[in-house]
């Protein structure tokens, strides 16, 4: 198994992202998630881009879960704190019954 490298904002926001969902983790798949230094005049963070993919069965009611009220959530991430979040574009349904979403979002160190 390939790990990838991810740093702690990253990976708690992933985290967290997942538990949204109220199933066990391996019903969704990470296929992309990228994370970029970001900066402004007062703050320091990251921008992330998170692609999901989560399979049938109730692929629609997971995602559902995972993307309502994203905007709202308050996030728990040690140090860290989500500024902005939310979907991409809309949810993309696939022949197979799967749900792609992709999530991006904006972490700031506190």
């Amino acid at each position: 198994m390939m790990k990838l490298a991810m740093s702690p904002p990253a990976a708690a926001l992933l985290r967290s992202l997942l538990n949204r969902a109220g199933v066990d983790r391996s019903r969704i798949l990470l296929t992309e998630f990228k994370s970029v230094d970001w900066q402004s005049l007062t703050f320091v963070g990251e921008r992330h881009e998170i692609e999901l993919r989560i399979p049938a069965p109730d692929a629609a009611a997971i995602a559902a879960r995972l993307h309502a009220g994203l905007r709202e959530e308050e996030f728990d991430l040690s140090g860290h704190v989500v500024a902005d979040i939310q979907l991409a574009r809309p949810p993309v349904e696939h022949r197979d019954g799967a749900i792609t979403l992709e999530i991006e979002a904006l972490t700031i160190a506190e």
